[in-house]
């Protein structure tokens, strides 16, 4: 698997600014120190509650993806050229089942894309993961009312597609380009080693894992889900047991390792690029509850009425901010009852679970700044009119 490695000079300009920073900022003064403790504390959080059971599990199917998924199946169902109706349509459910935050969906956004998936189907998936939450949707309904719930589920379907359409049109040139470099520098298929079935089960065990050992307490919003929650340990342990067995059975050693050091390279990629974001999300915004650089108060108190700023702002905030699976619901419920308008809680619901600054650093490492620009461009956009129009007909 290629890396893109960094230039020497920009090495030494990540350094200069390090520098910058660690020279001109007043880090004695109390907000600063303070926000300086926030990032850090946000880190570490970040670390206990998401690296382990949501990260490690996604960059073992971005691995497998890479070494074992045939590209030219994923250019049939998924390429520039690959029927629209199946393209899109795998995508965003693909993206809805696992109903995973901005960051855990990454590994497995640049394992489908690096195998030959179209840009606008990889941004769709790259969208509706953290977006089409079920349980985030019917939570929503529950603590905001059903009118933001269904605002929140249709918007969130609508925009995985049309910012997929979009990213594709807008580059179509790009992405022609890339693929047919694929199909002329693309390896003979050989013969598969394992059959189809087999390597279903293989995928789906590791999905299983991903998804089950991640399951939220809805507490108390849906039986049935709390239901799986108590049962999610014997669940993914039995999900493990059938990964294990594919593993020993249906796997020789090289491939083994192939797949190990598929998943290394991925996490070098991703993770260094991951804490850093995590660390100035933190240092400015802090954790939920917590105020970093950045007062929550200002930001409630620009969040007010449905003027196209306050969308604006809150799609942007949305952006740049960080959640957690579910933690967006805590945080605009205590925005709402500081004097948020209702048409910037669905932009800030729509944008935020989406995106977040430790995330739009890893898809600019992999895009390109141009491409990742347009993409929140366009997720900011669509917020901030979605929020508009529904601020003024709730």
């Amino acid at each position: 698997m290629s890396t893109k490695e960094i230039s020497p000079n920009k090495k030494l300009l990540i350094v200069f600014g390090v520098f910058l920073a660690a020279y001109f900022i007043p880090w004695g003064i109390g907000r600063v120190a303070r926000a300086t403790n926030e990032a850090f504390l946000m880190l570490g959080e970040y670390a206990r509650l998401h690296v382990l059971l949501c990260l490690v599990p996604a960059m073992f199917i971005a691995g497998a993806i890479t070494v074992f998924l045939n590209q030219q199946a994923v250019m049939r169902y998924l390429g520039p050229k690959a029927n629209r109706l199946t393209a899109y349509g795998v995508a965003s459910v693909s993206g809805a089942i696992l109903a995973v935050c901005s960051c855990t969906v990454l590994p497995i956004f640049k394992g489908i894309y690096k195998k030959g998936a179209g840009l606008g189907p990889a941004v769709a998936f790259l969208y509706s993961g953290p977006a089409i939450n079920i349980l985030a949707i019917v939570l929503s309904a529950k603590v905001f009312g059903w009118k933001i719930g269904l605002a929140r589920a249709v918007g969130a379907v609508l925009f995985s597609i049309i910012i997929g359409l979009l990213m594709a049109f807008i580059f179509r040139k790009d992405d022609a380009k890339r693929a047919a470099d694929a199909r002329l520098f693309a390896k003979p298929a050989d013969k598969p080693t394992r059959s189809l079935g087999q390597m279903i089960v293989y995928m789906f065990s590791m999905v299983g894992i991903l998804v089950f050992v991640n399951w939220a307490n809805s507490r108390g919003g849906n039986v049935i889900w709390d239901a799986i929650f108590a049962a999610k340990w014997w669940i993914t342990g039995a999900f493990a047991l059938v990964l294990i067995y594919t593993i020993i059975r249906w796997f020789n050693k090289q491939e083994r390792l192939d797949w190990v050091v598929a998943t290394r390279d991925f996490s070098l990629q991703i993770l260094p690029l991951l804490f850093g974001g995590v660390l100035v999300a933190g240092f400015l915004l802090g954790r939920p509850g917590h105020d970093g650089l950045i007062p929550t108060a200002w930001i409630a108190n620009l969040l007010g009425g449905n003027s196209v700023f306050a969308n604006l702002f809150a799609s942007i905030s949305g952006a740049l901010m960080y959640f957690a699976t579910l933690t967006e619901i805590p945080i605009i419920q205590g925005l709402l009852g500081a004097g948020m308008g209702q048409g910037p809680a669905l932009a800030l619901l729509l944008a935020g679970p989406s995106l977040s600054l430790p995330s739009i650093l890893v898809i600019g490492g992999e895009l390109g700044w141009k491409k990742t620009l347009t993409y929140v461009g366009l997720v900011v956009g669509l917020s901030t009119l979605a929020g508009l129009a529904f601020g003024m007909i709730a």
